[in-house]
């Protein structure tokens, strides 16, 4: 049973690694002048890295639950105690688990920055257009001083 077991964390290890490298080229789009052309495919492809991630941990937490072990992290150290193979694949997931934390936090952070500018842009353009005497111009491309 503890194959299968092992073969669910492999699993879940490669399906990290790959959600991780695809962070970094998140990471790249944000940066970009134009994100917004890269984006949507890499939201895409996260959405349904993050679904099979969900369900290889519901698979391993029930194979827990099967050599009577409790979920999560607590199971796995006691299966992995006694397995060096188990063992070493754990501490390679929780090390791509590790790595991809930072990377989100990394891109969340950039989003936020991103978000921020763009509000303050339209704050702008909202205060531009309520008094009209910014000298900012106007839709029909003139300067309105009313």
């Amino acid at each position: 049973m503890k194959d299968a077991l092992l073969n669910t964390v492999t699993e879940e290890h490669a399906t990290l690694e790959a959600f991780a490298s695809l962070l970094v080229y998140e990471e790249k789009a944000l940066a970009a002048v134009s994100p917004l052309e890269t984006l949507p495919a890499i939201l895409e492809k996260k959405t349904e890295l993050t679904d099979k991630l969900a369900s290889l941990e519901k698979a391993r937490d029930a194979q827990l639950e099967a050599l009577g072990l409790p979920a999560g992290k607590r199971g796995m150290e006691l299966a992995s105690a006694d397995e060096p193979r188990l063992a070493q694949q754990w501490k390679l997931l929780q090390d791509v688990v590790d790595r991809a934390r930072r990377a989100n936090m990394t891109n969340g952070l950039m989003i936020r920055v991103r978000m921020n500018y763009n509000e303050k842009a339209l704050s702008i353009l909202r205060g531009a257009t309520a008094n009209n005497a910014s000298g900012v111009y106007g839709p029909d491309g003139r300067v309105s001083l009313v």
